[in-house]
């Protein structure tokens, strides 16, 4: 049920750095599509912070830590006070699900108009 993207001649990447991804004949791609935009490939504070994390704790966020509560904090003191609630999710699929769940909740509609 998975499709891929390129029906001929697929490419085949085999390594990623910044906004680039290379294929297995060194050809380099601009990534527009894999949610790298924020900070790129291989980015080193980013590969820094993650090993550092993965070194004390290696879990999802059904466990209580005090990182979680303290990056909220951190989080929504950049926002209007409006926006002062977060929820942590592990994928898009999932932020999707929990803003129609949210949204069913709150205004008591099933309706839902998407766009292709």
């Amino acid at each position: 049920s998975c499709k891929v993207f390129f029906d001929k001649d697929p490419l085949k990447i085999v390594r990623a750095q910044g906004q680039y991804m290379v294929d297995e004949k060194g050809e380099k791609y601009l990534d527009c599509i894999n949610n790298v935009a924020h900070v790129g490939h291989s980015h080193p504070y980013v590969i820094k912070a993650a090993t550092k994390q993965m070194e004390l704790l290696n879990t999802n966020s059904r466990f209580l830590h005090d990182n979680l509560v303290q990056y909220a904090q951190r989080l929504t003191a950049t926002l209007p006070k409006k926006l002062s609630v977060c929820y942590f999710v592990n994928s898009g699929s999932e932020a999707n699900d929990l803003a129609l769940r949210l949204a069913r909740q709150y205004h008591g509609h099933q309706d839902v108009i998407t766009l292709e």
